[in-house]
């Protein structure tokens, strides 16, 4: 009877084109056990030339361990899950060349097919994509290292004492798109007078969170609202880039119904996959690794601290995802008011607590 392999593979760029990498992992299907895995930079591409090198990385590691095995491929990426069981066509040559690889390794395996997974199932391929693009490679067997009995294996010191961040996420207040609800990224409109009050009544309520850090989107909308809050604390902003709302493209400043009139057939495809960018734009798949580096930073730097973070809808929902160990289609699940606050709590041993959704309380 062959084996049974499960690969996991992914990859990312920062700036889409931008610095690559990806990640591929190898597991024994029937017991889970990690036997490889693979991390290394592919120079500057695309995501989804990154996610076809992790996707190669993965299939050469399988063919390596056993080329009878029968493998599923399991990946988040629903284009090249879709091109590769040869339902979509791939139309871009760097892509074509990879997929060419990756169809001769699968060829000299006993059987291959891939799986769509959502994005919070592929965390460990996720992982090692980010080692990579951090410059960290990672060219690991496991299969072939010693076996040690755990009861031979004594502490060297005592465990870390786990240390607990609470974040305050606040969404900025009113400008004069809110109240029409049109899409709303990388403009610079200022707070309506509206948007001003919300923000003082945020800097009320901030007083009572024990808030000792204040971070921010640089876009102005937010900017203000940080710092009405933050001088009513006597603390600085902080910026993040990183923090900034989607960039909705051609669709900024439309309603939801102007866009699918205006764009029918893109507006659809975005509002139905997490992964399609906005005309010319974003999708929120490239917002949550940007939103996922601003939260490393952030619990590396600000340990054991009270942090308010002042950002947008897509963002905020991201970092809310991330808190309830959710895929990235939570945020067409999850509705923020203006100047509304979410809080969640993130502890070292990596376990999260969301404690907090859309309060409003202050509004009132």
């Amino acid at each position: 009877m062959s084996r049974r392999f499960v690969v996991e593979a992914d990859g990312g760029s920062r700036g889409n084109p931008g610095p690559a990498g990806y990640g591929a992992l190898v597991r024994d299907a029937d017991t889970g056990r990690v036997l490889a895995e693979r991390a290394a930079s592919v120079g500057r591409a695309t995501n989804n030339v990154a996610e076809y090198g992790g996707l190669v990385a993965g299939l050469q590691a399988a063919l390596d361990l056993d080329a009878t095995a029968d493998v599923e491929v399991r990946m988040d990426s629903k284009l090249v899950v879709e091109q590769m069981s040869g339902r979509w066509k791939v139309k871009h040559p760097d892509m074509q060349k990879l997929a060419l690889q990756a169809r001769d390794l699968a060829r000299q395996l006993g059987s291959v097919r891939y799986t769509w997974v959502p994005r919070a199932q592929n965390g460990a391929a996720d992982a090692l994509a980010n080692s990579a693009m951090d410059g960290r490679p990672v060219h690991r067997d496991v299969a072939a290292e010693p076996t040690v009995v755990a009861d031979d294996v004594q502490p060297s010191a005592e465990p870390a004492p786990v240390v607990t961040t609470v974040t305050h996420l606040l969404r900025h207040g009113r400008t004069e798109h809110t109240p029409e609800r049109r899409y709303s990224g990388r403009n610079d409109l200022p707070l309506s007078a509206t948007g001003r009050a919300e923000a003082d009544a945020a800097a009320v309520r901030a007083r009572d969170l024990g808030i000792e850090v204040v971070v921010a989107s640089p876009l102005r909308r937010t900017r203000e609202t940080a710092e009405v809050v933050a001088g009513a604390l006597g603390l600085p902003v902080e910026l993040d880039e990183d923090l900034v709302e989607l960039d909705f493209g051609d669709l900024e400043g439309l309603t939801a119904a102007e866009a699918r009139e205006r764009h029918p057939l893109a507006a659809r495809r975005f509002g139905a996959d997490v992964t399609v960018a906005a005309p010319n734009g974003e999708s929120v798949a490239d917002v949550s690794r940007r939103v996922a580096r601003a939260r490393t930073r952030l619990l590396e730097r600000y340990a054991g601290r009270t942090v308010l973070v002042v950002s947008h809808v897509t963002p905020i929902k991201l970092l809310l995802a991330a808190g309830l160990g959710v895929g990235d289609e939570v945020v067409h699940r999850v509705f923020l008011e203006a100047a509304s606050l979410c809080t969640v709590a993130w502890s070292s041993d990596g376990r999260t607590s969301v404690r907090l959704v859309n309060d409003t309380a202050h509004l009132r």
